[in-house]
């Protein structure tokens, strides 16, 4: 099944009905829980100038990485080391009991544990003079020796941050409720462009799980084109989809947060990165150039912010499904979610 393209050029150039359009978009996160979009604000060289400096920055030494790692703020900024983000497969049982349930073609890979992936959190966009949750906010980390860091960063960042906003302006019109019924959730979200470094050098073998099939806690998650396929998604049917994004593509997906805000007509979209045989492939081209091999992500994740109130809204208050979303402080939301997948430190020690 071919994932919804969308041309955001229509949506922010539009003077007139685009009514059609933005169903097309909340049709799209409702029945594949994912949408594919073109932006006319982001060109491939972006990604491939985020791409180039992430790919140098994860080959450094492990040591060197380190330095960035901030464990008492939950990894929420700088580094988060292979070996600590735990998928939520294997520790949330009943995630556990509806895999079961899946036919076999459509089963995800089971890891032997936490993930062999290096991550970089960095904020993006302002924060809140006063939140209840200070760890979740905290001021970014820069490595050192990456004059370009902080500009490459927040370029691609408010890039991605763009493209999500016009996409959640446009679900919620498609859902019929207010323009800014999403965005206004959003000012001051402690956004996340979060890139994951995964070393195909190590772990380069058919089968090797670089992140266990999960959902993203966050309200939706944006990514660019990586140089090595391996991203799988599940459509809310049950089936598996190697993503393929096209060149000058952003895929969008659902995350935890807007399956509460919408009492469950969207929810939560699960995915895998795993090393598959197109994945080889890639491998065996990039060595043949003389390329890093390091499988970056350019991900990032948009959140509501920490000090607003995450309940189903408008129509999907009345929603049969709504009593099993209570309202919650979307900090507290959070600060649950990574407990559960081991990224709620306590001063280092987890």
């Amino acid at each position: 099944m071919e994932l919804t393209v969308v041309d955001l050029s229509l949506y922010l150039g539009s003077k007139g009905e685009v009514k059609e359009l933005c169903g097309e978009v909340s049709r799209s996160l409702r029945e594949t829980g994912a949408l594919l979009v073109k932006d006319p604000r982001y060109t491939a060289e972006d990604n491939d100038r985020f791409l180039n400096m992430m790919e140098r920055y994860f080959d450094r030494p492990p040591e060197f990485k380190r330095l960035q790692e901030r464990p008492q703020l939950h990894y929420q900024v700088g580094v988060t080391p292979e070996g600590v983000e735990v998928p939520r497969s294997l520790v949330d049982e009943e995630m556990q009991e509806k895999l079961k349930e899946l036919p076999k073609e459509f089963q995800p890979s089971i890891p032997k544990g936490a993930d062999r992936k290096w991550r970089y959190m960095w904020r993006v966009g302002p924060r809140p003079s006063e939140t209840r949750f200070q760890e979740l906010n905290a001021e970014p980390v820069v490595p050192e020796g990456f004059p370009e860091w902080k500009d490459t960063m927040d370029s691609w960042g408010y890039k991605m941050i763009s493209a999500i906003e016009a996409v959640a302006e446009m679900a919620a019109i498609g859902f019929g409720l207010p323009k800014d019924a999403f965005t206004s959730l959003m000012k001051q979200g402690p956004h996340l462009l979060a890139p994951t470094g995964s070393d195909l050098r190590r772990y380069g073998q058919e089968g090797t799980v670089f992140a266990g099939y999960h959902y993203d806690l966050n309200f939706l998650t944006i990514h660019g084109r990586s140089r090595f396929p391996g991203l799988n998604i599940w459509l809310r049917n049950g089936q598996k989809v190697e993503v393929k994004v096209p060149v000058g593509c952003l895929l969008i997906h659902a995350g935890k947060q807007i399956e509460w805000l919408t009492a469950g007509d969207c929810i939560a979209g699960m995915h895998e990165v795993v090393v598959t045989n197109r994945t080889v492939d890639a491998i065996k081209l990039a060595t043949e150039q003389h390329r890093l091999l390091w499988r970056v992500s350019s991900t990032l994740f948009a959140h509501i912010a920490s000090d607003a109130v995450l309940k189903p809204l408008g129509c999907f208050a009345e929603s049969s499904l709504a009593s099993k979303y209570p309202a919650i402080y979307a900090g507290e939301f959070v600060e649950q979610e990574l407990a559960v997948i081991n990224l709620k430190g306590n001063k280092g020690e987890l």
